[in-house]
This record gives C-alpha cells, sequence and structure tokens, in this order.
C-alpha cells in the first residue's frame, strides 16, 4: 500500500490577482541555461531599479510564456511599486503581471520537483472545467543563498485562466 505525502501536496487554490507593474529582463533561454539566465536577470533588474530610483515591490519572480519544452520565452525580474520607466538599461523594461483569475500553489522542495506541483495544478484546473492561461509564473520566496536547504525551499506557483 503506498501512502501519500501530505508535505508533498500542495495547497492548491483559486485567487483573483490585480495587476502589478514589474521591472523584467525577457530571452528565449534553454531550460538548462535558466539558472545562469536568472543570475544575470535578477542583477541586471536591482541595478536598473536602483538607478531609475524605482522600488522592489515584492520577491523575484520567473514568468514562462507559452508551454516550457528545452528552450523557453521567459522574463525574470520584480515586482515594482511604480511602473518601471522604458530606459532599456542592461535590457530591462517594463512589464506587468495580469489581472484576472488565477490557481496556486505553494511548492516546498528544489526547484528540479516543480513539475509535480504543475501537474496537480493542471488536474486541479481540469477537475474544475478551468482552461490554462498561456502565462505561468513562479515567485521564489526561499534565496538559496541564505537557505542551503533545498527541501525547504519555497516557490508561489501562479497560473492564470483563460
Amino acid at each position: 500500500m503506498t501512502e501519500t505525502n501530505p508535505e508533498k501536496t500542495p495547497d492548491i487554490k483559486s485567487t483573483q490577482l490585480h495587476e502589478q507593474p514589474t521591472a523584467v529582463l525577457r530571452e528565449r533561454v534553454p531550460m538548462v541555461g535558466l539558472r545562469e539566465f536568472f543570475g544575470r536577470a535578477y542583477g541586471a533588474v536591482m541595478g536598473a531599479a536602483q538607478q531609475q530610483h524605482v522600488q522592489l515591490a515584492g520577491p523575484p519572480f520567473a514568468m514562462y510564456h507559452g508551454m516550457p519544452t528545452d528552450v523557453v520565452d521567459v522574463e525574470a525580474g520584480f515586482p515594482v511599486a511604480t511602473p518601471f520607466p522604458e530606459a532599456g538599461d542592461g535590457g530591462v523594461t517594463a512589464g506587468s503581471l495580469p489581472a484576472g483569475q488565477a490557481v496556486e500553489a505553494m511548492h516546498i522542495g528544489p526547484y528540479e520537483s516543480l513539475p509535480e506541483t504543475y501537474g496537480a495544478i493542471m488536474a486541479k484546473m481540469q477537475a474544475e472545467g478551468l482552461t490554462p492561461g498561456d502565462a505561468m509564473w513562479e515567485y521564489y520566496l526561499s534565496d538559496p543563498a541564505r537557505e542551503p536547504d533545498p527541501a525547504a525551499w519555497k516557490t508561489l506557483v501562479v497560473w492564470p485562466v483563460a
């Protein structure tokens, strides 16, 4: 008999999102190059936000456009308190996280196990007759430099519905 581990089953809930301005770097990146891209993107966005005197307003995130394959269309950055000016410093641009209905889940564990959480979200959407939107994003709530145990990392997965 197989038991399910309740800590492995994410708490999935529906939520209503409000539009949030962001500052981002967007590229098409091979899946194996995401870590390097994230490090470069977050550094560039923090530098550009400081240079433009724009206050960061939340944790780092990555938004995926379309269904990820070997190469992903991804933007990484931070929510900001006020719209980011279109300055183009280092490729950093203004963006936004859209308003609307979404399904979200708290993933606890290493990034490599995120597909399990996405699968659970998709199953919930199917069960409720919801259509997944074309983009989804992850808020990285744990800093691997400060929390060395990947089993404790927290990632909030947000997937808007169409």
